[in-house]
């Protein structure tokens, strides 16, 4: 059986953004009051709502994968 990659590997700039330094979080699945399945903010407020709907959390995590990372890089967040 193939070793899984870890998180760090699948996702490193979600891995880097919520690891405590740049003060980021992430957060998946339904909410009353945002039509967002995933979301990811900063200190600052939202940085980035994806869509209402995915079709497996992977895809959320990806999404938020490229987001994120063009966040930071527009930021200067390494």
């Amino acid at each position: 059986m193939a070793k899984s990659q870890s998180f760090e590997e699948t996702y490193p700039n979600l891995a880097r953004f919520i690891d405590g330094s740049s003060g980021g979080w992430i957060e998946l699945g339904d909410s009353e009051h945002i039509n967002s399945f995933a979301r990811a903010y900063d200190m600052g407020g939202t940085i980035y709502e994806g869509k209402s709907s995915y079709k497996t959390v992977d895809a959320a995590l990806q999404d938020l994968e490229k987001h994120v990372a063009e966040y930071m890089e527009e930021n200067g967040i390494d």
